[in-house]
C-alpha cells in the first residue's frame, strides 16, 4: 500500500463518485478504478458498496477513512516541516541587557533578519553576567552587554563607549539651573542604581564613577531595573546615572541632563565564545559597524580597520 493510493480512496470516499474523484486527482477514470481495487485487495476488504447510488463506504472502510485522513494530515504536515527545517539553515541566539534596547540594537536584529532570512533569531534579556555563563553553556551565541569581564574562553569586542547622563525628576532645582550637570552637585541626592543583582553590574560602573572621583552619594537606591529606575526619579525618590541612549525613551515627566566629564562612559561589549568563528558571528559584527557608520553613531573602530 502506497500513499497514492490513500489519497485516491479519500476523494473517491469523500466525492462519492469515481468519475468526480477522477477529475479532482486529475486522472482517468479506469485508472482509478483499478488503483482503488487494487488497494482492497491488499488489504482483503471492501471498501465500497459498489451497488449503492451514490457511492458508500462499507463499515470497513468508514473506519479505513478516518485513519487515512488523518495519515495524509501527518504525512503534509511532515512535507511542510521538512521544508522548514530545510530553509532554516542556520539558528543563532542573542543574549542582551535591557538597556541596550534603546540604542542600536532592535535595528541590528531588524536588519540582520532580513539580510539572513534562513537565520532562526532567537532574543534572551540577561545580565552581562548570565551572558557568560549562558556563552559557555551553549545557550546564545552572542551576547551584548555593559560589563568589562576577562575570561578565557570569552571573546569580547567593545564596539562604542556610550556616554552617562543624569535623569532628574521633571523641574529639579539642579536640571533648572544648569545645563550640564557634575557628579559633585548630586552627592546630596539619592543615587537610583541598577541592576540590584547579580554583580558587577552596570550599578557597579555607576558606583565606581562617584568612588574614583573621592565623592560618595548621601544615599544609594538599589532597584531590579532601568524602567524602575526611572519610575521612581519620575515620582521624585532621587536621580539616577542611565546611559544616553535612553534619550530615545521619551518621558515627559524626567529630564535628562548631560555630565561633564566626558570620561563618564559605558561601554557596549559584544561577546562570543573564543573560538567561534561561524560565518552569523562575522557577518553580525561586520553589521553593527556598518551601521553605527551609516548612523554616524560615534565606536571604537573594528580591529581589522584600525591603523
Amino acid at each position: 500500500m502506497e500513499l497514492r493510493h490513500l489519497r485516491y480512496f479519500v476523494a473517491v470516499a469523500e466525492e462519492r463518485n469515481f468519475t468526480r474523484a477522477a477529475k479532482r486527482l486529475h486522472i482517468a477514470q479506469p485508472p482509478l478504478s483499478r488503483q482503488i481495487q487494487q488497494l482492497e485487495e491488499t488489504l482483503d476488504v471492501q471498501l465500497f458498496e459498489r451497488n449503492a447510488r451514490p457511492l458508500k463506504l462499507t463499515e470497513t472502510g468508514k473506519f479505513f477513512y478516518e485513519h487515512a485522513v488523518q495519515l495524509l494530515a501527518k504525512t503534509s504536515e511532515l512535507e511542510s516541516m521538512t521544508r522548514r527545517v530545510g530553509n532554516i539553515e542556520r539558528s543563532m541566539s542573542v543574549g542582551f541587557v535591557a538597556s541596550t534596547l534603546y540604542g542600536l540594537l532592535p535595528k541590528i536584529i531588524r536588519r540582520f533578519r532580513d539580510e539572513n532570512p534562513t537565520v532562526e533569531l532567537s532574543l534572551h534579556e540577561m545580565s552581562t553576567m548570565d551572558q557568560i555563563r549562558a556563552l559557555k553553556d551553549g545557550i546564545i551565541d552572542v551576547g551584548f552587554g555593559r560589563i568589562r569581564m576577562e575570561d578565557a574562553n570569552i571573546r569580547r569586542v567593545v564596539l562604542r563607549e556610550e556616554k552617562m547622563i543624569v535623569a532628574f525628576p521633571l523641574g529639579h532645582p539642579l536640571a533648572l539651573a544648569k545645563p550640564i550637570a557634575a557628579l559633585r552637585d548630586l552627592i546630596d541626592e539619592t543615587l537610583i542604581v541598577y541592576p540590584k543583582t547579580p554583580r558587577p553590574s552596570y550599578a557597579d560602573q555607576v558606583l565606581a564613577a562617584f568612588q574614583d572621583r573621592g565623592l560618595k552619594p548621601r544615599k544609594i537606591y538599589e532597584v531590579r531595573e532601568i524602567q524602575i529606575a526611572l519610575g521612581l526619579v519620575a515620582a521624585g525618590e532621587g536621580i539616577s546615572i542611565v546611559p544616553s541612549s535612553v534619550y530615545g525613551l521619551k518621558r515627559d515627566d524626567v529630564s535628562y541632563r548631560e555630565l561633564d566629564d566626558p570620561t563618564l562612559v559605558s561601554p557596549i561589549i559584544m561577546s562570543m565564545r573564543a573560538m567561534d568563528e561561524s560565518r552569523d558571528i562575522k557577518e553580525m559584527l561586520a553589521l553593527v559597524y556598518r551601521l553605527y557608520e551609516d548612523e554616524q553613531i560615534p565606536h571604537v573602530p573594528s580591529a581589522d580597520k584600525a591603523p
